[in-house]
């Protein structure tokens, strides 16, 4: 327990808190962080198992709950307790210790460096970076990971740092693919693993034609797997590529 001013506060134990503001009026709810950061992460995680006490507070510490259902029906339309601390947990800012915010930003940092490796090539060669080596060029650029901002457009500022130190660029291309008769089921779920199919269709000798929007960093790699189901009887055009 600890006290402030003389009040008695909440223990929280191994909960921490979320904070939501919305036209003027502040909520807090009670969560398990893991759990939690999970959820923001896009893991599918019933908000019952993450929340610690079915409350909505304006103030968690001093155990100060909100049970206003005209307020609730005002900010977020229902006055549901599960579907408002989804809400808010989707929203609001999330309360981490300072060892979980290590641990969270470090799987952040692998992400980047995945996301990178998948959608940037070295312009010289056309092939991607091998991780170790965009992780080392991150850490000679002193590149900061932030826990809160989006992997995409985080990793796009870094690529713009990382490309004073090593030769990359991020994009993606349109290959045009056409597999014979005999290796289209296979062929065709190896496709949808590594890109978009934008436009396919059926020659009148079984044959598949596709056109695939896919990240740059991973056209060898599917040309070597087409290329190995197909015994090479595979034809793989670029067509085009585009800016990320």
């Amino acid at each position: 327990m600890v006290s402030i001013r003389g009040q008695k506060r909440l223990d929280l134990g191994k909960a921490t808190i979320v904070r939501y503001d919305s036209m003027g009026h502040h909520f807090e709810i009670l969560v398990d962080p893991k759990l939690a950061w999970q959820f923001k992460e896009g893991k599918d995680i019933e908000i019952r198992d993450i929340l610690i006490g079915y409350y909505i507070f304006s103030d968690a510490l001093r155990g100060e709950k909100l049970t206003d259902s005209e307020l609730f029906q005002k900010i977020f339309e229902t006055d549901d307790i599960f579907e408002i601390s989804e809400e808010i947990l989707k929203n609001g800012e999330l309360h981490i210790t300072a060892e979980m915010r290590k641990e969270f930003t470090e799987k952040i940092r692998k992400k980047i460096i995945y996301f990178i490796n998948r959608n940037c090539v070295n312009p010289k060669t056309g092939l991607p970076h091998p991780p170790a080596r965009i992780e080392r060029a991150m850490e000679d650029a002193k590149i900061s990971i932030d826990s809160n901002e989006e992997i995409v457009e985080q990793a796009k500022k870094i690529v713009k740092k990382l490309a004073e130190i090593i030769p990359i660029k991020m994009e993606r291309i349109t290959l045009a693919v056409k597999i014979p008769a005999q290796y289209t089921g296979k062929a065709y779920g190896i496709v949808s693993k590594y890109g978009t199919i934008s436009k396919d269709e059926w020659q009148s000798d079984g044959s598949w034609i596709a056109l695939i929007d896919l990240p740059v960093g991973v056209h060898a790699e599917l040309n070597d797997q087409l290329k190995n189901l197909t015994k090479g009887k595979h034809d793989i055009k670029k067509l085009k590529e585009t800016l990320f």
